[in-house]
């Protein structure tokens, strides 16, 4: 599947339209009736009896997909009321036409700053549809702060769907956004601020959009703000634009066919010392599982029995300090190298990590090597292509401390920085592989590719914010790198195993279970 900027969703419009495929106002109709269809499929006892909608248009397309949606739900004999936010001869093309359509029907009301949206209780609407902006919004909101706090009240009641009003409770109205919902920056995710400064947000129940995915909808506040979100395919053929999200790794990729264990690649994990193992502990066996033919957990004498207590198919070797490192790295037998969680942050630390640097092996970086090679320009300036930088955003503000500002800016005119832009930013800038931590993981390389593994909705994995899940997270990469896999292809699918095991085993899951789940993720893709 792949994620659409708005500029690709609108070529991909206005190519069809160039070709005579077909017609702007024919989109507008294949939209609204994908948007009635979804709303009746969403609440199937919506179907039944009289009900009551209120639409809230803009005057862009957006607002001309709500004018089909208001006439075809009034054709099903609900009661509509139509409100437009601005002039109604500021209305132009396709969306004029459908307002027309509209009127022919029913007046429309003004909605402005007096507005403060639909209640609960007798003649409430059952549905609030929010066709106000879509993807075309590129600015802050003016006037409709009230509003908007209304309806991001409405969605954040009781599961229950009901409202306190007097002495009943009232089922409070279902909030549906076209496209995205009217806040959302469809690009980055983010929120655009009103004009007022106000921080309140559009919130939906469920999000219709056309053709594709867009960025938004994944990144961001876009899961939280869109709640359920549906497709309605409407005729446009489809192409190869867009961003591509995570798939499972192919067969080839992750299987063993033949050939005996060096064939598989052997990799090496520093631990940390006494009684800071576990996290390297956990990379490690993360490795061995996804099919490293070796591993090898170094660590300084001290912790040796502590780590020998604990593992068996890995194998240990003491690193007092640099020299020892390097005579261990020596054995070019050894294919794929992994550091930093549990590490330690001291000078002997420090020197380790330049001997791993100075290998020049593909390597993961994690945990305390980012926060060294964050604080040492000499450190940073030896990363290589080779490597794969694995950092959550903290760590990402501490490495790229410009490039996070920028990220972290809320939404502006025009188009809007996300960590799609900040993860290419970054790996351009340090010259590796950056994987960026978060529900929609991204994976950028120096030059410029990119895919994102979009943990969100049905695939949601909260079970991830548990300690030592990033551990496990590098070791899949250095498994995988260990196997000649290429730094950008190893950190992605380590991604997709690592969110799609979490997913399998589900709440109460610890770091510990995740290596172990990981043969029956591999065993249902056939390797």
């Amino acid at each position: 599947m792949r994620l659409l900027t708005a500029a690709e969703m609108r070529e991909i419009e206005m190519a069809a339209m160039e070709s005579g495929s077909m017609s702007g106002i024919e989109l507008m109709e294949r939209a609204g009736a994908g948007v009635v269809d979804a709303i009746l499929e969403e609440w199937p006892e919506l179907r039944h009896g009289r009900r009551r909608a209120v639409v809230l248009c803009g005057p862009g397309n957006n607002g001309g997909d709500g004018f089909v949606v208001a006439r075809l739900l009034s054709g099903c004999r609900w009661d509509v009321e139509v409100r437009l936010l601005g002039d109604p001869e500021s209305v132009t093309g396709d969306a004029r036409a459908n307002l027309d359509r509209w009127l022919r029907i029913d007046a429309i009301q003004p909605l402005d700053a007096s507005y403060d949206g639909p209640v609960c209780g007798e003649g409430a609407a059952d549905i609030v549809v929010d066709a106000l902006f879509g993807i075309g919004l590129s600015r802050p909101l003016e006037g409709l702060e009230t509003l908007a706090f209304n309806l991001e009240d409405f969605v954040d009641l009781s599961p229950d769907g009901l409202r306190p009003v007097g002495n009943f409770k009232w089922p409070i109205p279902k909030v549906v956004a076209l496209d995205v919902p009217s806040s959302l920056c469809a690009d980055s995710g983010k929120v655009f601020p009103h004009a007022s400064g106000a921080a309140s947000r559009f919130r939906a129940h469920l999000t219709v959009t056309f053709h594709k995915l867009k960025r938004g909808h994944v990144l961001g506040v876009g899961p939280e703000l869109c709640g359920r979100v549906r497709i309605v395919d409407i005729g446009l053929a489809d192409t190869d634009a867009g961003l591509p999200t995570l798939g499972p790794p192919a067969r080839g990729a992750v299987a063993k066919v033949e050939g005996h264990k060096y064939d598989h690649g052997h990799a090496f994990v520093l631990s940390g010392g006494v009684g800071k193992g576990g996290a390297a502990r956990m990379a490690a066996r993360a490795a061995l599982r996804v099919g490293a033919g070796l591993v090898t957990l170094g660590c300084e004498p001290a912790a040796l029995t502590e780590n020998a207590a604990q593992l068996n198919a890995i194998m240990l070797r003491a690193v007092t300090d640099a020299t020892d490192l390097e005579q261990v790295l020596a054995d070019m037998r050894i294919t794929a190298l992994g550091l930093g969680p549990g590490l330690g942050l001291t000078d002997h630390e420090a020197a380790l990590l330049r001997v791993m640097l100075d290998a020049g092996r593909p390597t993961v970086l994690d945990a305390d090597a980012l926060s060294l090679i964050a604080r040492d320009d000499d450190l940073r300036a030896q990363v290589h292509k080779r490597c794969v930088l694995t950092p959550h955003r903290g760590e990402f503000a501490r490495l790229f401390p410009d490039i996070s500002e920028r990220l972290d800016a809320p939404a502006g005119e025009g188009a809007t920085y996300s960590e799609i832009d900040a993860a290419r930013d970054a790996a351009s800038e340090i010259g590796a592989t950056v994987l960026l931590k978060g529900p929609a993981t991204v994976i950028a390389t120096p030059t410029g590719r990119v895919a994102i593994n979009a943990a969100v909705y049905g695939h949601a994995v909260p079970w991830l914010a548990t300690a030592g899940a990033g551990d496990v997270l590098s070791g899949l990469i250095v498994g995988l790198l260990a196997r000649d896999l290429s730094p950008f292809d190893a950190a992605c699918d380590a991604a997709w195993l690592h969110a799609e095991a979490a997913h399998r085993f589900g709440a109460g899951l610890i770091a510990e279970d995740l290596p172990d789940l990981i043969p029956g993720v591999l065993a249902s893709l056939g390797a």
